[in-house]
């Protein structure tokens, strides 16, 4: 859950900053799955608690499920701004223009040259200009991915770069073009 609604905190504030609705929408994903996991954790605790003294000692998991949870609700409202197209003050845009990033949403598909491959041989900071900062893998979360991080089929990377950058990676993800086919120039000219 700490780890969730940290992730969430930076997409929620990503999305606003870069107006991505595919961060906005992965905030909305995870803000459920923390719901969940909070639900669990004070089923667990009930379940747990037999005395006095473990109900006692129970109170502080379930506080920090609550904060968790709390963040988790705050990060929701931020990206539901994003998804209703509600737009920031002005000078929070002035700031945004500054910023050629983007945030992107891409998924793996069969047969992608990106499966089976780690992050630190793909180079796709290199090769993109995309930097991979989290993985959804299933219903799990890779946070932080690293150098040693292999890519699998239906991952679904959330990326931030440059638009150019954002557009190749997703060309290689679905298999429409092959690593071979990027030259670090068409990056450098972006």
């Amino acid at each position: 859950m700490k780890n969730m609604s940290e992730l969430m905190v930076d997409l929620a504030y990503s999305a606003m900053l870069f107006n991505s609705k595919d961060a906005a929408e992965e905030v909305i994903k995870l803000e459920n799955k923390v719901n969940r996991l909070n639900y669990q954790i004070k089923k667990e605790s009930l379940l747990a608690a037999r005395t006095v003294e473990d109900a006692e000692k129970l109170t502080a998991l379930l506080e920090v499920g609550e904060a968790a949870e709390t963040i988790a609700d705050s990060a929701k409202d931020i990206a539901d701004l994003v998804l209703r197209d509600m737009r920031p003050h002005p000078v929070f845009k002035m700031v945004m223009e500054e910023s050629d990033e983007t945030i992107k949403r891409i998924t793996i598909v069969e047969g992608s040259e990106l499966i089976g491959n780690s992050l630190g041989e793909l180079l796709l900071a290199t090769r993109t200009g995309m930097t991979v900062i989290a993985i959804r893998r299933n219903e799990s979360w890779i946070y932080g991915p690293d150098k040693n991080t292999i890519l699998a089929a239906d991952d679904t990377l959330l990326t931030k770069g440059n638009e150019t950058g954002g557009i190749l990676l997703e060309k290689l993800a679905k298999n429409e073009i092959k690593l071979e086919d990027l030259e670090y120039s068409e990056i450098i000219e972006d």
